[in-house]
């Protein structure tokens, strides 16, 4: 029987991450995945994909809405749905690629197959053709998440789809309808709508992705109006009826509990993911679950059980992969006697839209809730020069900052390649930056970036430059 320090179920963002960290410390490490592809659904159906379609379609849309105002005349501008499909697989390999070679230069031992945990130092791997058994020392459990649904409604996965589905369709939706404004919602939703579906989003809440600032959401909603998406806000999904070619949707407005009916040929339940953890063996040694199904863990990541640990979707926070990293880059870090850190509270939400959404730090209704006295700036888009040379004008970013000491509590940002530049906000308040630090600190114009010291300058004393 192989034996390893350490052996870790699942290759998503978390698992993959944390041995090339174990291997990286000198550990014998084993990694085990049921699917042919190592990358988890992040990689395979998930981050990767989405974004690489939310990148053609964006293109597609500036195309047929922009150029023109750029001086660029496009006669005629089509959608060939697969060979688009296809780009985004060929991106999918490329990055799979790229993960089977960093297993392989950090010699790290890949399995393929179900792992199920027989005792805390013992683990069979049931593959298509043979089943084996390994033993080790510690165990990291990264098995992730998948789809959820609301109990009356089966994602039949031909018609009620997931985002799996969603982004392996062969054609253009005519009428797609979305269950769920968070983040999968609207985001797959904006892709269709660019490329030419009717999109109809239904949201139990009063906002879209109602877990971050609620200016975010406010905006969001009216960006993507303006792109033709319709939105049925605090309506509560009642029922799901699909044929062999349509689906009817029934759903009930929670202030006069009016019932609405609307008929597409697809609909996607993007309502959360739930903890991956089916015929792992957990109850073999005895593992804690919580409620919601996520695995029980204290502040070193561990389980209740001593060497078993747990990182990413199936343990509390939010399910985000570059968390899940910085899981398993901890947990590698502890189980080699380091003393690494998380600060969770600056783990960054993003959503890839058109604009791009991001926050990090506390929103402002959870400020004033827990009774902190705060000062906000904010600065628009529409008022930066880089911003009204690519005609990415929607958006703004809010600064919020400690009143009595400027320190920076929250950044929450909507706007033009907002995925890539929030970053300097994690960096500020990673160090504990003041609204007036930043403001002092030269930005090249013309960038977006000036957008961020306009909102610290508006959030010190209203001193903003450009506005």
């Amino acid at each position: 029987m192989e034996k390893y320090d350490v052996t870790i179920i699942g290759s998503g963002p978390g698992g993959y991450v944390s041995a090339i960290r174990c291997a990286q410390l000198g550990l014998k490490v084993a990694i085990i995945e049921r699917y042919s592809t190592l990358g988890g659904t992040c990689l395979n159906v998930g981050c990767i994909p989405s974004k690489a379609w939310l990148e053609a379609s964006e293109h597609y849309y500036k195309l047929k809405h922009q150029f023109e105002k750029f001086g660029i005349d496009v006669k005629e501008a089509n959608v060939d749905i697969l060979k688009m499909n296809q780009r985004v697989q060929d991106v999918v390999q490329e990055i799979i690629n790229g993960v089977d070679y960093l297993m392989k230069k950090n010699k790290v031992s890949v399995y393929e197959g179900h792992g199920t945990i027989r005792d805390k130092n013992t683990i069979e791997i049931k593959g298509e053709d043979k089943t084996e058994t390994i033993a080790t020392d510690k165990i990291i459990i990264a098995t992730g998440s998948k789809p959820a649904s609301l109990p009356n409604i089966e994602i039949d996965k031909k018609r009620i789809i997931s985002s799996t589905e969603a982004l392996a369709l062969g054609q253009i939706p005519e009428h797609l309808m979305v269950v769920g404004g968070g983040v999968i919602g609207v985001e797959i939703g904006s892709v269709f709508a660019r490329l030419g579906s009717k999109v109809s989003i239904v949201e139990y809440f009063d906002s879209l992705i109602a877990t971050m600032d609620g200016a975010l959401g406010h905006q969001l909603h009216r960006s993507l109006r303006k792109q033709g998406i319709e939105f049925y806000l605090e309506h509560k999904v009642t029922n799901a009826t699909a044929t062999d070619n349509k689906v009817e949707l029934k759903a009930e407005n929670l202030s006069d509990k009016k019932e609405m009916n609307l008929e597409g040929d697809y609909c996607l339940m993007a309502i959360g993911r739930k903890p991956y953890t089916a015929n792992l063996g957990l109850e073999n040694i005895g593992l804690e679950t919580n409620e919601k199904g996520q695995v029980t863990v204290n502040e070193n990541l561990e389980t209740n059980v001593k060497g078993v640990y747990a990182i990413g979707d199936v343990i509390r926070g939010a399910m985000l992969a570059h968390k899940a990293s910085e899981e398993g880059v901890f947990v590698a870090e502890r189980i080699a006697d380091q003393k690494p850190h998380i600060n969770y509270s600056l783990i960054p939400n993003i959503v890839y839209t058109q604009p791009e959404v991001a926050g990090v730090g506390l929103t402002e209704e959870e400020l004033k809730e827990a009774g902190r006295s705060i000062k906000t700036g904010s600065f628009p888009f529409k008022a930066n020069a880089r911003a009204k040379i690519s005609m990415d004008t929607d958006g703004f970013i809010k600064v919020i900052a400690d009143k009595e000491t400027d320190e920076i509590l929250g950044v929450h940002m909507i706007g033009p390649r907002i995925a890539d530049s929030y970053t300097e906000a994690v960096v500020a308040m990673e160090f504990r930056a003041s609204a007036e630090d930043v403001a002092r600190m030269s930005h090249g114009h013309p960038t977006f970036s000036e957008t961020f010291k306009e909102a610290c300058l508006a959030a010190t004393e209203d001193r903003a430059l450009h506005i």
